[in-house]
């Protein structure tokens, strides 16, 4: 399969975790509106994403302002590449920021897991996530940041199998003596969503705290995440990185190689 033709069916997969996360879902020329009236701050939870061409470009500010008329954001993501070229000069007029992303694909073997990296519920990334969006939205207040960390559960429904993993630090030793993780802390968390029959598993929200940095804790999930994904069957394992930040060097070290591109427009206020 050439990288343009997978990139477009990575792109298909991440609207289906979208719609299969989704409380309301308006499907639209090219694509679909994702909603969720109990996180209406959580733009991942209420946005427009075009798979494809659909809507003519000078339509497409004035449709995300009839879909999100009740929200005080817009996004709206393009999760193939080649729409960014047709819509962004329209959407940059109507003042949305623009995100650009690089869709990275594993290649090579798997690597083992690592011992620190237990699967957990969504209860037990909740502090470690609170802690981290203040670090990284000081401004924000406690409903968007409420929302923000409430509403991993909901991702539970993004695939037929989801997976919460945290890399722990080193802790008491279990209660046999042997080496264990009781009383660590949660350094490094990611999401993994594994579609047994496509033959696909994301890795998404990839996070290590910032106490926890530069420790392997990142290392850690990742290696973990593309353990279980292999051992699940998944011969396509991908994720997205911003496309001009220093995790994307960081993955293709770690054998993701570059297939394609996405873009995420938002407006505020």
């Amino acid at each position: 399969m050439d990288d343009l033709t997978l990139a477009a069916r990575l792109g298909r997969f991440r609207a289906s975790v979208a719609r299969r996360q989704a409380r309301r879902v308006a499907d639209v020329p090219g694509g679909l509106a994702v909603f969720d009236d109990e996180f209406p701050l959580s733009h991942e939870h209420n946005q427009l994403l075009l798979t494809e061409p659909g809507p003519a470009p000078d339509d497409l500010p004035a449709l995300a302002d009839e879909l999100f008329a009740h929200l005080p954001h817009r996004r709206i993501a393009l999760l193939d590449g080649t729409l960014t070229a047709a819509y962004a000069a329209v959407l940059t007029r109507a003042g949305y920021a623009r995100e650009d992303e690089v869709v990275m694909v594993h290649e090579g073997p798997a690597p083992a897991p690592a011992a620190s990296v237990r699967e957990v519920g969504a209860a037990a990334l909740a502090a470690p996530y609170a802690l981290q969006l203040r670090t990284w939205m000081p401004d924000a207040g406690p409903e968007v940041l409420g929302q923000l960390v409430a509403r991993r559960p909901r991702r539970r429904a993004g695939a037929d199998d989801v997976r919460f993993l945290a890399s722990y630090t080193e802790g008491a030793p279990a209660a046999d003596g042997a080496p264990g993780v009781r009383g660590g802390e949660v350094a490094a968390w990611a999401d993994l969503y594994v579609d047994r029959a496509a033959g696909i598993a994301q890795t998404e929200d990839v996070v290590t705290a910032e106490a926890h940095v530069r420790r392997g804790h990142g290392d850690a999930v990742v290696a973990t995440a593309l353990h279980l994904a292999a051992a699940a069957g998944c011969g396509v394992r991908f994720l997205v990185a911003d496309a001009a930040d220093w995790p994307r060097a960081w993955y293709a070290r770690r054998g993701y190689r570059v297939v394609g591109a996405s873009s995420g427009f938002v407006r505020t206020g």
